[in-house]
C-alpha cells in the first residue's frame, strides 16, 4: 500500500509541479495571480483533441502544434488583456479579476465548441501495468514522470543559465534596476507568459493523454498548481515544484487515513494553514 501511494503521489506531484511551475515563473516575474493559467492547460488538451481525434493529424505533429499554440495562446492572453490593463495601471486585484474572469471565459467557449460530454485522447491504449516495489505503473504513468522531471529540470537550467532567463530573474528582483540596465520588463513579461503557457500545454497533453477531458479541467489544475505555489513559495519556481509534490504526497497518504472523497479537502487544509502560518511558502522569502 505505501509504494502504491508513494507512485499516485509521484504521478499526482508531477503534473502539480508542470502547472505550478508555469504559473510561478509569470507570478515571479509580472507580479500577479494568473488564475486563467489552469484554463490554459485545458484548452491546450483540447487543442491537441481537435488536431489529433478530429482532424486526424499524426500524433506528434500534433503535440509540437499544440506546444506552440499554448506559448503563442499566453503571449496572446498578455498582448490582448494584461498589457493594456498595465497600461491603465490596473492594480494587482483588477488583474486577478480580469484572471478570475478569463478563466471562466475560455472555460465556457470550450463548452461552446465542444459540449459537455467527456472527450478522450486515445493515442496510448489501456496498457497492462508493471509491477515496481509492489506498486503498479502504467508505461503512460512513467512517460508522465519522466516527462516531468526533464522539463522541470531544462526549466530550472534556462532560468539560470540562458541570456533571457536571467533577464526574466532580473525583472522579477527588481524591475525598475532592471530597466534602468537597459532590460525591457514588457519583454520579459511577454516571455514570461510564452514559456509559463508552453508548460501548461505540455501539462495539458499529459493530463489529456492519462484522463479524460472536461471543459473545468482547468479550474481543478489550477488550485492544486496554485496550493503547490503557496506551499513552496509563489514567487519561487523551485518551491512551487517542491511544494507541488509534497501536495501530491500529501493527498494521496492522506487518504490512506481518510475516504478518497477527502482528496480535495485536504489540498484546501494545506493552503489554509500555510496561508495562516507561513504565507511565504517553504523556499519563499518574507518580505
Amino acid at each position: 500500500m505505501f509504494s502504491q501511494l508513494f507512485i499516485n503521489g509521484l504521478i499526482a506531484g508531477a503534473i502539480y509541479a508542470l502547472v505550478a511551475s508555469g504559473f510561478s515563473l509569470i507570478y515571479s516575474t509580472c507580479k500577479f495571480i494568473h488564475f486563467a493559467h489552469g484554463a490554459v492547460v485545458a484548452v491546450t488538451a483540447y487543442i491537441l483533441y481537435l488536431f489529433f481525434s478530429l482532424l486526424g493529424l499524426n500524433f506528434w505533429l500534433a503535440v509540437i502544434l499544440t506546444i506552440i499554440f499554448a506559448g503563442f495562446f499566453g503571449w496572446l492572453i498578455n498582448k490582448i488583456l494584461y498589457k493594456k490593463l498595465r497600461k491603465r495601471k490596473a492594480s494587482n486585484v483588477i488583474l486577478l479579476i480580469a484572471s478570475v474572469g478569463l478563466l471562466i471565459l475560455l472555460e465556457s467557449l470550450i463548452l461552446l465548441f465542444f459540449g459537455a460530454d467527456v472527450k478522450t485522447i486515445g493515442f496510448i491504449k489501456i496498457a497492462k501495468g508493471l509491477e515496481f516495489l509492489g506498486a503498479i505503473i502504467t508505461p503512460l504513468q512513467i512517460v508522465i514522470i519522466i516527462s516531468s522531471f526533464v522539463l522541470l529540470f531544462l526549466l530550472f537550467f534556462f532560468t539560470k543559465k540562458s541570456k533571457i532567463g536571467k533577464a526574466m530573474r532580473a525583472v522579477a528582483d527588481n524591475r525598475d534596476v532592471a530597466e534602468i540596465v537597459g532590460i525591457s520588463a514588457e519583454k520579459m513579461f511577454s516571455w514570461s507568459f510564452i514559456i509559463g503557457s508552453a508548460i501548461a500545454g505540455i501539462a495539458g497533453i499529459l493530463v489529456g493523454l492519462e484522463q479524460n477531458l472536461e471543459p473545468t479541467m482547468g479550474t481543478n489544475l489550477i488550485i492544486k498548481g496554485f496550493t503547490g505555489a503557496i506551499i513552496g513559495g509563489i514567487g519561487s519556481v523551485p518551491g512551487a515544484i517542491l511544494g507541488s509534490f509534497l501536495l501530491g504526497f500529501s493527498e494521496n497518504f492522506g487518504i490512506w487515513f481518510l475516504p478518497s472523497g477527502y482528496k480535495d479537502a485536504i489540498a484546501f487544509i494545506i493552503l489554509f494553514v500555510f496561508l495562516l502560518a507561513r504565507p511565504q511558502g517553504i523556499l519563499g522569502r518574507k518580505k
